[in-house]
């Protein structure tokens, strides 16, 4: 019993601590690279009267593999002519009805909304018209859409100075410096008007328990981050949610993403506090052996609604962040 008592004190003792309650908006904005694109794309859809705009790099139009890694792979990434985008017709049928029957929310909330999407003319990974036609879906239900295409960029998440210092890089930790602020460009046109971001960042970046959310049975990390600025530990602020891409989370480049992304800065001066989220590989049960976050189904037929393990995890994650501090 004793050995037991200690073991279990010892796990206590290394666990994160809690996500803390900051009595934030109830609302949010989201963005991703890559897998964290589609995420985020889901998000927006599903939950579309809570999540107010979207940002996606290297991203596709929301239910693009309809349930297939095949289709992911392939038509979602890198279509040709005997492996076609679905059509956008298909995909707005799709989504229709899913808003019909209740399993996201109406789509007449997109006309509300914002999305910022990004294409680099160097990335080899997803291609130009798999943007372009996320940006038609939008275009669709008459979101309010900005679509940057002439950066010379690889696959990567676009940074005005942290990362490889070949923008057109695709490598680990896919972030480039390609001289342009990604993370800016995209909070300035989903919570702007914005301040000037702070020259560097002086909130609490916190690595808290993700297991109460949902962890490694849905292929999510036991450790998540926040970013809190001062002024959001006793004031009400937004929230902006950011997904990482495959082999970019916690347990492939350990904070990397979450300190040089570029978000922190802008929150830092315009009280919006950033949720990171993180994904982890798996192999059995659930095959997921990038870290990706799931745009195709490996958690369960669902997953792109809002009864999709990670997309409840994340909203859950939302709502400890908009109650009151006890």
């Amino acid at each position: 019993p004793c050995v037991v008592v200690c073991a279990l004190a010892c796990v206590q003792a290394w666990a994160a601590p809690p996500l803390p309650r900051l009595d934030a908006d109830e609302t949010a904005t989201v963005s991703g690279l890559s897998s964290g694109a589609y995420m985020a794309v889901q998000m927006h859809v599903a939950h579309s009267a809570r999540i107010k705009g979207a940002a996606a790099l290297a991203g596709g139009p929301y239910y693009c593999a309809q349930g297939s890694l095949w289709s992911a792979y392939y038509n979602c990434m890198k279509p040709g002519t005997f492996m076609p985008l679905p059509s956008l017709a298909t995909l707005k049928s799709a989504t229709d009805r899913l808003a019909a029957a209740g399993r996201i929310d109406p789509t007449a909330n997109l006309a509300s909304a914002r999305a910022w999407l990004f294409t680099g003319t160097r990335d080899d990974t997803v291609a130009r018209e798999v943007v372009e036609e996320l940006q038609a879906f939008y275009a669709a239900y008459k979101t309010a859409t900005v679509l940057v295409r002439d950066r010379p960029a690889g696959h990567a998440m676009i940074t005005e100075d942290a990362g490889n210092k070949d923008c057109g890089a695709t490598r680990s930790p896919f972030i480039n410096d390609c001289d342009y602020d990604a993370a800016g460009a995209l909070l300035q046109h989903l919570a702007g008007p914005l301040a000037p971001p702070a020259a560097s960042p002086a909130g609490r970046l916190l690595g808290f328990d993700q297991t109460p959310f949902g962890g490694y049975e849905i292929s999510m990390d036991d450790e998540g981050y926040v970013y809190i600025p001062k002024d959001c530990e006793t004031q009400r602020c937004r929230v902006h949610v950011a997904f990482h891409g495959c082999r970019q989370g916690r347990s492939a480049v350990n904070d990397t993403f979450v300190r040089e992304a570029g978000y922190n800065r802008w929150a830092d001066t315009n009280r919006i506090i950033v949720l990171y989220p993180q994904a982890i590989a798996r192999w059995w049960w659930v095959y997921n052996p990038s870290g990706c976050w799931d745009w195709w189904g490996y958690t369960g037929a669902q997953y792109h609604t809002k009864e999709g393990a990670q997309v409840r995890a994340v909203m859950a994650m939302l709502s400890r962040l908009g109650e009151r501090p006890k």
